[in-house]
């Protein structure tokens, strides 16, 4: 199964240093029975996409959490035993939940498939949307707008080879 491990671009350094994604439990993003439900498709191009857009939003949330980090969404792409990646039944219902999966153990980076990322030019978007996640979660549909800005960009793909680089 693929799964879609949001983190930050320090998060992706850790990783990198340690050579796997961990410890667990991670909490990662994929194509879930709520998922396909709730985007209403049988693409799987399509879903994958959608999974990925979910762990594009929880990368915003971590770095919105974390000062220090570039402010640039990272996502990174997995495949992991169907078995090792457990929707919490207990957040079924909950909106935000869609798609979340929860693996329990480090993964090691060679089972990285690619990494996604914002370009340097979301920069500035990426980090108005992080600065107005908390009033957007209270209802505020302005900074609802600012957030939704930041997911007009694209997250482009690179390989895990190209992670050092991406570091810079």
């Amino acid at each position: 199964m693929r799964v879609y491990v949001p983190l930050t671009l320090p998060g992706l350094a850790q990783a990198h240093k340690a050579g796997e994604l961990g410890p667990g439990p991670l909490t990662a993003y994929a194509v879930t029975p709520a998922l396909r439900e709730w985007y209403v498709s049988d693409d799987i191009e399509e879903l994958e996409y959608a999974a990925l857009s979910r762990a594009a939003a929880a990368s915003l949330r971590l770095v919105a959490g974390d000062p220090e980090a570039p402010r640039r969404r990272v996502v990174v792409a997995v495949d992991v035993a169907d078995r090792d990646a457990v929707a919490d039944p207990d957040r079924g219902l909950d909106a935000g939940a869609i798609g979340e999966v929860r693996i329990a153990g480090a993964v090691p980076l060679a089972k990285a498939a690619a990494v996604h990322a914002d370009a340097d030019d979301a920069e500035t978007d990426v980090a108005a949307a992080a600065a107005a996640l908390g009033a957007a979660d209270q209802g505020d549909d302005d900074a609802q707008f600012v957030v939704d800005g930041a997911e007009d960009h694209e997250l482009l793909w690179f390989g895990v080879q190209e992670i050092p680089s991406l570091l810079g």
